[in-house]
């Protein structure tokens, strides 16, 4: 009978180290889902920017890589139709655009610095966005598609079949030909921004 006692004591000390070690356990933090917020020109304190030596790397398609020296400050969610642009103080350099596909977001930089960011339209199952290196080929402020008789304002073209950045209404569950749209303000400063040559990046991460 003694056996069985110490037993059972055995096993109920095991149990209770098990338990307290079980909510004596933190797990690792995990990383936060990036999230945007509207600037406006009086906002401050806007930019978070990297030392010298720490920056982070973007590796593109074609694996050439892309420093990051800082990136805009968010705080909020951002909705269909809303976005992002902020270029006070950033140097002159070059341009580029990473659109990524999974997340629905596109990412400006120029020189390393994010200035611009907002959620996209993309191209429907049917008729699906490319994905890779492009460069603008072609820029119209006031373009018209005859393929499909619809404006595509402050259109930037990526390829020679149509493939175009411009300014749509961005809006839950709709979807283009292929194109990338963004809000129509937006795409107004991408469009002054961006020259005939300059990167952009799609890709569709896992």
């Amino acid at each position: 009978m003694s056996f069985d006692i110490r037993s059972l004591a055995l096993i109920f000390g095991l149990l209770a180290s098990a338990v307290a070690a079980f909510f004596a356990f933190q797990p690792e933090p995990q990383p936060v889902e990036r999230i945007v917020r509207i600037v406006e020109p009086s906002d401050t304190g806007t930019r978070l920017a990297y030392s010298d030596g720490n920056y982070p790397v973007l590796t593109l398609p074609d694996g050439s890589k892309q420093p990051i020296r800082s990136v805009l400050d968010i705080s909020e969610r951002l909705r269909f139709g809303q976005a992002v642009w902020d270029d006070r103080d950033v140097p002159d350099g070059p341009m580029l655009v990473r659109v990524d596909l999974s997340r629905q977001l596109v990412s400006v930089f120029r020189g390393g610095h994010e200035i611009g960011s907002t959620i996209i339209l993309y191209g429907a199952a049917s008729k699906p966005t490319p994905t890779g290196m492009f460069k603008v080929l072609q820029k119209s402020a006031d373009y018209h598609s005859r393929t499909y008789d619809a404006p595509m304002p402050y259109m930037l073209r990526l390829t020679s079949d149509g493939v175009a950045i411009h300014g749509s209404d961005v809006r839950e569950r709709a979807a283009t030909h292929g194109c990338i749209g963004v809000p129509l303000d937006f795409a107004r400063h991408l469009y002054a921004a961006m020259s005939l040559g300059d990167r952009v990046a799609i890709v569709k991460a896992d």
